[in-house]
């Protein structure tokens, strides 16, 4: 049975694929032709779809196939995108907190809290901007073309993990002079004047929130597109506010070290999904083609299945597909296999992640942290 409906298929002809032409400037996707076949009644051919994919202006006129397995796409649960966009939220938020706390220790020990004012001031600014910034790419998609989201999203993803990565890199080096560098800065701003305060929260507190809002923009993209991820991303800035105020009154005990170290493996691994995310998009629009391996398929799960408990906490956190391409694979590994040991050596080495201890005393007044008192490996840090 299985021999004669091939012969019947090889029989029957086939229509030559069209290719229409696109005005300048316009970017189309149109889907030709879906072929299916049997090689038999038990072992059915995967059902491939080709794509022809045309470019216009102001790019070069290309066009290119890409064979993609005709599988749903990942659907991540509520609940596992509010688990992976909370633990981005605790971090970063909890870095930033740390900032914050060493500025406002520094002016109350140093009897200026006229300049309190002024601090919050550039964190509400900074805090506004980074709200915006992940709101504009977010939500801003939504306005265009659907030709165009895609790419649009493939884009802004590779932006957040290239800046995102900079940032956990440089974090985890400038980690033990950090608390020295702002007291420093903050200073010789005091003496400047109410302006220089405010610039430097600013842009203290603004180098953190851009870090968050292009990884979580990039993040929420790839799981979803949706405000979900925003809502994870609140709950954990609002415990990671939580923490940092129980540290700075003393009543909360932290090992930085092993927190930032924790937390920033799992940036590592959140990133390296977003780029394979950012590359499946790229791939899309035939903008890899000229890359060896573009548009193959690596491997596929067919067991996997993609509304599972375990299909939802992968797909919702790391972005994990069953049918990734070799282009994607590559990416993937190459991430991990660079960045993680750079982070890791650099984060145990002896550059401890941004820490803030203050005095043994609880009251906010007596408190000051110091670089010289950062948390050791082997002990938990007192606020």
């Amino acid at each position: 049975m299985a021999t004669n409906a091939n012969a019947i298929i090889a029989k029957r002809p086939r229509r030559p694929v069209p290719v229409m032409e696109e005005p300048p400037g316009r970017l189309s996707v149109r889907l030709f032709h879906i072929a299916v076949g049997a090689t038999s009644s038990f072992s059915p051919n995967p059902v491939r779809a080709y794509i022809v994919f045309r470019l216009g202006s102001p790019f070069p006129r290309t066009e290119s196939r890409m064979p993609t397995f005709a599988a749903a796409e990942p659907t991540a649960s509520l609940l596992t995108q509010l688990t992976g966009s909370s633990v981005i939220g605790l971090r970063e938020g909890l870095e930033t907190g740390i900032v914050v706390m060493i500025l406002v220790a520094f002016l109350v020990k140093s009897d200026r809290r006229d300049a309190l004012r002024y601090v919050w001031l550039g964190v509400g600014l900074a805090l506004v901007i980074l709200v915006a910034v992940f709101l504009g790419i977010q939500f801003g998609t939504s306005t265009i073309d659907s030709k165009y989201a895609e790419l649009v999203a493939g884009v802004a993803s590779l932006v957040a993990v290239a800046i995102v990565t900079y940032m956990l890199l440089w974090m985890s080096k400038a980690a033990a002079h950090l608390s020295g560098d702002l007291k420093a800065g903050l200073s010789d701003a005091l003496a400047t004047g109410p302006f220089a305060v405010f610039l430097l929260a600013f842009l203290a507190v603004g180098r953190e929130g851009l870090e968050t809002a292009l990884l979580m923009a990039g993040y929420a993209e790839s799981v979803s597109g949706g405000i979900v991820p925003l809502l994870g991303l609140l709950v954990g800035i609002l415990v990671a506010v939580a923490i940092t105020v129980g540290l700075y009154f003393g009543a909360v005990r932290i090992n930085f070290t092993v927190f930032f170290t924790l937390t920033g493996t799992f940036l590592v691994f959140v990133a390296a999904g977003i780029l394979a995310y950012g590359v499946r998009a790229m791939e899309s629009y035939g903008w890899l083609d000229w890359l060896p391996g573009h548009g193959e398929l690596a491997f596929h799960l067919t067991g996997y299945q993609l509304d599972s408990w375990y299909g939802s906490i992968l797909a919702g956190i790391f972005n994990f597909r069953p049918d990734p391409t070799w282009l994607q694979v590559a990416a993937w590994l190459l991430y991990i296999a660079i960045v993680l040991p750079i982070f890791l050596r650099r984060q145990l080495g002896g550059r401890r992640a941004p820490a803030a201890r203050p005095s043994d005393s609880p009251t906010p007044s007596e408190s000051s942290p110091s670089p010289s008192q950062s948390p050791s490996p082997k002990g938990s840090t007192h606020a």
